[in-house]
C-alpha cells in the first residue's frame, strides 16, 4: 500500500528580505508543486527516486536508515547529503516515523521544471514533514533555514499573508478583476543573492522599523488595489522601496528600461521569475529579448 503527500509551489509577491525582520509577506501558491509517494521497502534502507516534470529521473540513491539516523560528517554538499540532512532532522524531531518499518521505496514527482525556482526544496521539506508527522516550519529551520513563507504556500491553497514570528499564516482574498493583465516571465538566470543580502543587512538597521512599516503599508496597497492602475502603482512603489534598501537597480532599470508597464522581482532579487503588469499582452516584447517562457496569472496561480 502506498501513501502520497503533495505540496504547492510558491511565488513571493511582496515583503522579500524584510520578512526576515518581521514584515508582512504576501505570497501566492502555484498550480505547480511536488508529490512524494511512499511504499514499503526492505533492508532498513530507502530506495529514493526523484523525477522532473517531464518524467526524467534526475536523482536516484539508496540511503540506509543508519546514514540519516547518525548522519556522517559531510565534507562536500551533494543532493544526497542534503536529503540525508533533512531526513536526519525529521528523525530527530520524531524518531517514531521509521518504527516498525523494514524500509521504504520513495518516488517524488515535480510538475514544474526544477530550474524554475518554484520550490523544489520547500515542497520536499513539507512533504517529508507530513510523512514524518513533524512541524514543517521547524524542519525547514533545522535544515535549510529561511523565512518559511514557502512552507506556508506549500500548505495553503489560497493567497497568504505570512509573518515569521510564530510562523503566522493568514489566508487572504486576492482575485482581482484585472488579473488577466498580470504575467510571470522566467528570466532563466540563477543569481547569487549574497550581495543583496549583504547590502540589506548593512542598511536595514538604519531605519528598520520604518522600512518594515513602509513595506506593510505598500503590501496592503498591493493586496487591496481595486484597479490595475492602483495595483501597478503599488507594485512600482514596492520595487523602489527595496531598490533603495538593497542598493540595487530594479530589474526594469537594469534589463527592460524600454518596457511599457511595471516589472517586479519576486523573492531574491535577480531570481527566477518576475511579475509583469501590462495593459497589453507582453509576450512578443519578452520573446524578442530572448525570454520565451511567460505564464499568465491563470496558468501559474492556484
Amino acid at each position: 500500500m502506498s501513501k502520497t503527500f503533495y505540496s504547492n509551489g510558491k511565488l513571493f509577491i511582496a515583503g522579500e528580505y524584510l520578512v526576515l525582520d518581521g514584515a508582512d509577506a504576501f505570497a501566492l501558491p502555484t498550480k505547480f508543486g511536488q508529490d512524494l509517494v511512499i511504499e514499503n521497502g526492505s533492508n532498513n534502507e530507502i530506495e529514493w527516486k526523484s523525477y522532473d516534470y517531464d518524467k526524467h529521473l534526475w536523482f536516484e540513491e539508496t540511503i540506509s536508515f543508519d546514514e540519516f539516523v547518525n548522519k556522517p560528517l559531510i565534507k562536500i554538499e551533494t543532493v544526497k547529503s542534503t536529503l540525508i540532512d533533512i531526513l536526519h532532522e525529521a528523525y530527530t524531531l520524531n524518531p517514531k516515523f521509521i518504527d516498525n518499518s523494514n524500509g521504504f521505496k520513495i518516488n517524488t514527482h515535480l510538475s514544474f521544471p526544477r530550474n524554475w525556482g518554484l520550490g523544489t526544496s520547500s515542497t520536499l521539506i513539507n512533504n517529508i514533514a507530513q510523512w514524518a508527522d513533524v512541524n514543517a516550519f521547524t524542519l525547514l529551520n533545522n535544515s535549510f533555514g529561511g523565512s518559511g513563507y514557502d512552507i506556508a504556500c506549500a500548505q495553503n491553497n489560497t493567497p497568504i499573508l505570512y509573518q515569521i514570528k510564530n510562523n503566522v499564516v493568514k489566508s487572504v482574498e486576492f482575485n482581482p478583476d484585472y488579473k488577466e493583465h498580470i504575467y510571470f516571465v522566467y528570466l532563466n538566470k540563477k543569481q547569487n543573492s549574497k550581495s543583496a543580502i549583504y547590502a540589506y543587512n548593512n542598511n536595514k538597521n538604519n531605519h528598520l522599523a520604518q522600512s518594515v512599516a513602509e513595506n506593510n503599508k505598500i503590501t496592503n496597497a498591493i493586496l487591496n488595489a481595486k484597479t490595475l492602475k492602483e495595483f501597478a502603482s503599488a507594485v512600482q512603489k514596492h520595487e523602489i522601496h527595496l531598490s533603495n534598501i538593497l542598493e540595487m537597480q530594479t530589474i526594469k532599470e537594469a534589463v527592460f528600461p524600454d518596457f511599457n508597464g511595471v516589472i517586479k522581482s519576486l523573492g531574491a532579487w535577480g531570481g527566477d521569475f518576475v511579475m509583469v503588469v501590462s495593459q497589453e499582452n507582453p509576450k512578443k516584447y519578452f520573446a524578442q529579448k530572448g525570454y520565451e517562457i511567460m505564464l499568465t496569472y491563470g496558468e501559474m496561480i492556484l
